[in-house]
C-alpha cells in the first residue's frame, strides 16, 4: 500500500497516513503541555509542592524514554501496526487513571505509564517513515510530522487553559483519553502495516533486535546527534516546567493568558519546521542543524544576561523564549533525520535510541528550574542555557555537522 516516493502528488492514503502519524506524534506533546497551565491548581489540589508536580512531568518523560527504547526495536521484530493500536488504547485508559487519581503518588505512577503508552506513536511513527522513504524525501516527511507534532504545543496550553476555565485540571486528562480513543480508530482505519514479514528482524527474537543498538552506539556521529537533540529537549522541558510559574506567579498572567504566551512561542517552533521542510534537500542538514543550535545558544545566553542585570521585563523574556523556540524547530527535525539516516540498517532501534536520549535528558532537566525550592525566571533561564551549551558541545565534538556522515545523497527514493 506504499505510494512510490517519485509520484508527482501524494495519494489520499498517504495524506491520511501522514495525518494519523502526525496525530500520534502530537499526543505525547499534548500529554506534556496541555496540563501545564494547571500546575498551580494541581499543587493546591494534592496539597503538595511545585517541585512534586514538576516531577509528574519527569515521570511521563521517563515513560516516554523507556517506552521508545523498548518499543522501537520490538516493532522491528513484530511490525508496526498492532503496537500502534495497543499503545493508543493504553494511552486512553491511563489518561482516565490520571483524571481520577486520588493522590500525587498515584498521579505520578499513572503519568509514568501514560508516557510508556504514548511513546508508541512517537517511535513507531518515525520508523514507519523510515520504512517508506529515504534521503530528502524522508527528511520532508519527518519535517511534516514535526510540523504537525509541533502544532501540539501551540494548541495544548490554550486548550488546557480553556478547559481550566470550565472545570478542574482533571478535565484535561478526560480530554486526553478521548483523543487516545480517536487515534485507535484512525490507526485501525488508515495505517497499514509498513514492515513486511520478510524485512522483520525475527532471527533470535527481540533480544537480537535489542542487540542492534550495540553497533549504533559505536557510531560517533550518531551518538553526537543523539546528544545534540537530547540536550536541546532538556532545555525545552526545563522551559515547559518552569514557564507556568514564571509567567503566572512571576508576571501575574492568568492560566488562559499564559496559554496564549506559550502558544505564541510554539508558533516559532512550527514556523521553523516549515522553513526546514522548504530547505531540506537544498541546504545541507548539518548546516540547518548548526543554525538551529546557534539560535538556541544566543537566545538563552541573552535571556540569562538580561535577567541577571535586571532587564528581564515581560516583553524581553517573551521575545528571547520565542527565539529559543524557533531554534528548537530547526534542531529537532535536522537531528532526527540525521540519526535515522545513520541508523538506517535498524530503523526501529535507531528511533528508539532517539526517543530514549530525548526524554531521558528531558526528564533529568524538567524538575531543575525548581530544584532550589522556588522556580524563577532566572533559575529557568540558567537551566535552559546549561542544556543548550551541552547541545552545542556535542555538536562540535561529536556530531561535526560540516561533515557528510549519514546525510546521503539528499534525494533518496521511496521504499516499497
Amino acid at each position: 500500500m506504499t505510494e512510490r516516493a517519485g509520484s508527482a502528488s501524494l495519494g489520499t492514503g498517504t495524506v491520511r497516513l501522514v495525518i494519523v502519524l502526525g496525530g500520534l506524534s502530537a499526543i505525547s506533546p499534548f500529554a506534556t503541555d496541555m496540563y501545564a497551565p494547571g500546575f498551580p491548581e494541581i499543587v493546591a489540589s494534592f496539597g503538595t509542592s511545585g517541585t512534586a508536580v514538576q516531577l509528574s512531568l519527569t515521570a511521563c518523560l521517563i515513560g516516554l524514554a523507556v517506552g521508545q527504547v523498548v518499543l522501537g526495536p520490538v516493532s522491528d521484530a513484530l511490525g508496526r501496526r498492532r503496537l500502534l493500536l495497543a499503545g493508543s488504547g493504553a494511552f486512553a485508559g491511563l489518561s482516565l487513571v490520571c483524571a481520577l487519581a486520588p493522590s500525587i503518588a498515584v498521579f505520578e505512577v499513572a503519568r509514568l505509564l501514560q508516557g510508556v503508552a504514548g511513546s508508541a506513536g512517537l517511535v513507531i511513527g518515525r520508523a514507519v517513515i523510515s520504512d517508506r522513504y529515504t534521503g530528502a524525501r524522508a527528511a520532508r516527511q519527518l519535517s511534516t510530522l514535526s510540523v504537525i507534532g509541533m502544532t501540539a504545543p501551540v494548541l495544548a496550553p490554550v486548550a488546557g487553559g480553556l478547559l481550566l476555565g470550565v472545570g478542574s485540571w482533571r478535565l484535561v486528562f478526560v480530554a486526553l483519553a478521548g483523543a487516545g480513543l480517536l487515534l485507535v480508530a484512525a490507526v485501525w482505519a488508515w495505517v497499514p502495516e509498513s514492515l513486511p514479514v520478510e524485512r522483520r528482524r525475527r532471527r533470535g527474537g527481540v533480544r537480537t533486535v535489542l542487540a542492534a543498538m550495540g553497533p549504533l552506539v559505536r557510531r560517533r556521529a550518531l551518538v553526537g546527534n543523539l546528544l545534540v537533540v537530547g540536550c536541546a529537549l532538556g532545555a525545552l522541558f526545563a522551559y515547559i516546567t518552569g514557564s507556568p510559574f514564571v509567567f503566572q506567579d512571576g508576571y501575574g498572567l492568568s492560566p488562559t493568558a499564559y496559554g496564549l504566551v506559550f502558544a505564541t512561542n510554539a508558533v516559532g517552533t512550527v514556523l521553523a519546521g516549515v522553513v526546514f521542510g522548504a530547505l531540506a534537500g537544498r541546504v545541507r542538514l548539518g548546516t540547518l542543524l548548526l543554525g538551529g543550535v546557534a539560535a538556541t545558544v544566543v537566545c538563552a545566553l541573552t535571556l540569562v544576561v538580561l535577567l541577571g542585570t535586571g532587564g528581564g521585563a515581560f516583553g524581553a523574556t517573551w521575545a528571547c523564549l520565542f527565539g529559543l523556540a524557533f531554534g528548537f524547530g530547526l534542531v529537532l527535525p535536522a537531528s532526527t533525520t540525521l540519526v535515522l539516516a545513520l541508523g538506517s540498517d535498524a530503523p526501529g532501534a535507531a528511533s528508539g535510541m532517539l526517543g530514549g536520549a530525548q526524554f531521558v535528558l528531558g526528564a533529568a532537566a524538567a524538575p531543575l528550574p525548581g530544584a532550589l525550592g522556588r522556580t524563577t525566571a532566572l533559575s529557568m533561564a540558567c537551566v535552559v542555557l546549561a542544556c543548550v551549551l551541552l547541545s552545542a558541545l556535542a555538536l562540535v565534538a561529536l556530531a561535526r555537522p560540516w561533515r557528510d556522515d549519514g546525510e546521503g545523497d539528499g534525494e533518496g527514493e521511496g521504499r516499497g
